[in-house]
């Protein structure tokens, strides 16, 4: 490629007012359950934005809703579960996924998507939730800041612990490998609040599990990425989960995260999506500062530290797009 390769996180729909105009005021996992506007949101940002890459209109939860565990994702706050994951009994709630039965309107999605994109020459990312955040929501049984019970279950239930992640991590296996079947041609983890671990719990009760995810994926032969927020300290750890890249937030210089991840993966970041809420001349001077970070060695794609906020202005976004491309080439980064 000529250029820094570009995409964001939660770039198919968030802040475009044709996403909302698709969307309408419905559930979201009601959104995605439809092929056609699924695929329609996805390739939105491509059309407005013209980045390197589409991801996949879909939702971490999307398989434990599927088999019935009782999720859904509530506007301004996000996934909820009506009954939480409090012991044994309730892995029988987690039967495994059949993504033939329980989500065929994703391969949908996907063969509809990339279809389209093909004309772009754009590939399609598709993604899951790590069996670490998954489990975290279900034991909450909502967003949390302390993350008080899912540490309590993890050391004083390892094994029950272990089940539950197994479980999610076959789940995580079928619904990437169901993307993968239908013409995805990379991968997320998206293990998005590992960060609030310590290294050793991380290593611990986390990192074998999102080994196995990533090894499974990976024997598909498409490229895999690993991404959690707030995962400076966890980031040397990341980097032996076995993805091709590790996405950084924007707590880490890139100079830095490569020193922490090594020459074995890609990097994939890192500008502060609140940023991106200011005049352009400061976005520009911030995405520079990122591609200088990078440095000039390969393996860099730019990225948002996390997901696009709602607020962001769409033409923001596409002049990021293009000074990424254009100040890209020169070999800062690659």
């Amino acid at each position: 490629m000529t250029h820094t390769p570009v995409w964001f996180m939660r770039q198919a729909g968030r802040s475009l007012p044709e996403y909302r105009a698709a969307r309408g005021s419905g559930s979201i996992l009601a959104s995605i359950a439809q092929p056609d506007v699924a695929a329609e949101i996805t390739l939105q940002p491509v059309r407005r934005y013209g980045v390197d890459a589409a991801i996949l209109f879909s939702d971490i939860v999307v398989p434990v809703h599927a088999v019935g565990f009782g999720v859904e994702v509530e506007p301004g706050r996000g996934p909820v579960v009506a009954q939480p994951f409090r012991g044994a009994g309730d892995l029988a709630r987690l039967r495994p996924l059949e993504p033939e039965v329980d989500l065929p309107y994703v391969a949908e999605t996907v063969t509809l998507a990339v279809g389209e994109l093909a004309s772009f020459g754009v590939p399609l990312i598709g993604f899951a939730g790590a069996p670490f955040t998954v489990a975290s929501y279900l034991v909450e049984g909502g967003p949390s800041r302390t993350f008080a019970r899912t540490k309590s279950l993890m050391h004083t239930e390892p094994g029950l612990w272990a089940e539950l992640l197994d479980r999610l991590a076959d789940m995580s296996v079928a619904f990437l490998g169901a993307q993968v079947a239908a013409g995805a041609a990379a991968v997320q983890l998206f293990d998005s609040w590992a960060g609030c671990l310590s290294p050793s719990d991380y290593e611990r009760f986390v990192l074998p599990t999102t080994r196995r995810v990533l090894a499974e994926i990976g024997r598909t032969g498409v490229p895999t990425i690993l991404f959690g927020v707030g995962t400076g300290e966890l980031l040397p750890l990341m980097a032996t989960a076995g993805a091709d890249v590790v996405g950084v937030d924007w707590r880490v210089p890139l100079h830095e995260a490569r020193r922490r991840v090594g020459p074995g993966c890609a990097v994939q970041g890192n500008l502060d999506p609140a940023l991106c809420l200011a005049p352009f001349d400061l976005v520009a001077a911030e995405a520079r500062s990122v591609l200088e970070a990078a440095g000039a060695e390969p393996g860099h794609v730019f990225n948002l530290g996390h997901g696009v906020l709602p607020e962001t202005d769409p033409g923001i976004l596409g002049a990021l797009v293009d000074l990424v491309h254009t100040e890209g080439r020169a070999g800062v980064s690659r």
